[in-house]
């Protein structure tokens, strides 16, 4: 099958650009991502983002999550609760205001300028853990505010996402559909916390007595697995639920062995696909065609995100260095952002042309991420 190929061809990208990317001082990650451009249908077409490339894919970033979650000191993650907090309304806020205002002013109409705005809010934090766990500077205070603002970021993304759907189909939000999602956002952290953890630290537990390889990794993949599903079912990204299954089973004395085994299959193929697939995903010939507004409207969303997050960030006592290396960690878009240009284009309220510049917005702040966060830990 072709698919072999190509997933030979993206592992040994991966691998030669990101060790290229090191020469030069630049992030692993950065050259797998131009490597995945380089490879793609923007110029060699050799690899096409198939449906078993996705998959493998979205099995990376979950992974990678699931590994943040591991690596995340959880006194360190609860100390951050209200910066990560205030990084994400302001992170979510910013963006989406000057998003709307920009748009207005290009002439565009209020339905169309109120999902331009929306597209800015939700940050792709699977990159910035990357870069970060790379850099080793995920365990740090800026490191964990980042996913924990992510995590925050996530369930604002979708109230917006749901309060513009309706606004545009009905005209008008109605508030319990609202709290009935807020409800299942609470219901699902306090559940996954309070009943997970015992049930969890009792399952690996009673795995380690079954005498076959690598019994213990495997239920740690299948936890990971189940809350990443739950977390789908509860109008939550997959990976939020990875992240949180990973903090549950950090805490756990099998959590060091775990992490190993976990490393080592992510990294071997998984998250290597996952970096090369948003460079091959990227068809950066929509540059060549965005307008002034596109160019426009990206700058918003690096700028927004770093005057948001890092506004919130000074707010929570940060200093400025510090809030910056926030709001440069929350600067990339890719899931949800396109997920919302895909319903707006759905719903009328986008033509192809208007979807190509949250398209092209995308692929700037992801390529534009990995030499700004290097930048931002430089000097320490």
């Amino acid at each position: 099958m072709e698919v072999f190929l190509e997933l030979a061809l993206i592992l040994i990208v991966a691998k030669v650009f990101g060790y290229l990317a090191t020469r030069i001082r630049m992030p692993a990650a950065l050259g797998q991502l131009v490597g995945g451009i380089i490879i793609g249908p923007s110029i060699l077409h050799f690899v096409s983002y198939s449906e078993d490339v996705h998959l493998i894919s979205e099995l990376g970033i979950i992974l990678l999550l699931f590994l943040a979650g591991l690596e995340t000191n959880i006194e360190e993650f609860r100390r951050v609760g209200v910066p990560a907090f205030l990084v994400a309304v302001g992170g979510v806020a910013v963006p989406f205001f000057l998003g709307y205002v920009s748009a207005l002013l290009f002439g565009y109409s209020k339905v169309q300028a109120l999902f331009l705005g929306g597209v800015l809010t939700a940050t792709s934090v699977g990159l910035t853990a990357s870069i970060l766990m790379e850099m080793k500077k995920l365990k740090g205070k800026e490191g964990t505010t980042i996913l924990a603002a992510a995590v925050v970021d996530d369930v604002l993304g979708i109230v917006i996402l749901t309060i513009l759907v309706a606004l545009n189909t009905e005209g008008h939000v109605y508030i319990k559909d609202l709290v009935i999602l807020l409800g299942e956002v609470v219901f699902f952290f306090t559940v996954g916390i309070l009943l997970g953890t015992p049930v969890i630290k009792e399952t690996l537990k009673l795995s380690s007595k079954i005498e076959l390889p690598e019994t213990v990794t495997a239920f740690a993949l299948s936890i990971m697995l189940i809350f990443a599903y739950i977390a789908e079912k509860f109008q939550i990204a997959g990976i939020t639920g990875a992240y949180l299954a990973g903090l549950i089973i950090a805490q756990t004395d099998e959590a060091r062995r775990i992490t190993t085994k976990i490393m080592t299959i992510a990294y071997s193929l998984f998250v290597p696909v996952f970096l090369v697939s948003i460079g091959i995903k990227s068809d950066v010939r929509v540059l060549l065609h965005a307008g002034t507004f596109a160019l426009l409207y990206s700058f918003i969303g690096i700028f927004g995100k770093i005057v948001g997050c890092g506004a919130g960030a000074l707010l929570a006592k940060f200093k400025p260095k510090e809030a910056l290396r926030v709001g440069v960690g929350m600067i990339p878009r890719m899931e949800v952002a396109l997920i919302i240009a895909n319903v707006a284009l759905t719903e009328g309220v986008f033509d192809q042309g208007i979807f190509s510049i949250p398209v092209a917005m995308v692929i700037i702040t992801t390529i534009i991420t990995p030499p700004l966060l290097k930048w931002a830990f430089t000097g320490e």
